[in-house]
């Protein structure tokens, strides 16, 4: 299943001075998901698409960033 949002438990060390982060996300485009590209996918119009950046709503990701240590 596609999640654009990973997440992972670091390794805490009993030495180290800083408090522990729990759980750390890093986040994947989602043109790693689609393979290829298909004929006929629906597209943006030109004014969209230059704010977006992208031509395909298949490959839109405005990347949230979630709150640091917390897991959903």
């Amino acid at each position: 299943m596609y999640t654009p949002i990973k997440w992972y438990q670091p390794y805490v060390s009993t030495n180290d001075p800083c408090p522990p982060i729990e759980w750390k996300s890093y986040q994947t485009p989602p043109n790693l998901y689609l393979g290829f590209q298909p004929a006929g996918l629906p597209q943006y119009s030109l004014k969209e698409a230059l704010c977006r950046g992208t031509l395909w709503p298949v490959l839109f990701d405005p990347y949230p960033t979630p709150i640091r240590g917390e897991r959903k």
